[in-house]
C-alpha cells in the first residue's frame, strides 16, 4: 500500500507504547491529569501503529519504511 509511511519496527513500537499508555491511564495507575491525558492520547500511537500511516510523517515528508 502506498500510504504506509511507517516501518514494521516503528509500528510495533507505537502499538506497544499505545497499549502501555492505555493500561496506565485506564487502570488508574497514573491518577490525576496525567492519567486522563494518557487515557485519550494513547489512541493516537495505537491507531497510527495499527494502520501504518502517520499524518505528521506525511506532512514532514518522513518515511521510515524502505519503499
Amino acid at each position: 500500500m502506498s500510504y504506509i509511511n511507517e516501518s514494521n519496527i516503528d509500528r510495533i513500537i507505537r502499538v506497544i507504547l499505545g497499549v502501555i499508555m492505555l493500561v496506565l491511564g485506564w487502570a488508574n495507575i497514573l491518577p490525576g491529569a496525567l492519567g486522563i491525558v494518557f487515557r485519550y492520547l494513547a489512541f493516537l500511537p495505537l491507531l497510527t501503529g495499527l494502520i501504518g500511516f502517520c499524518p505528521a510523517y506525511a506532512i514532514l515528508k518522513i518515511r521510515t519504511n524502505k519503499h
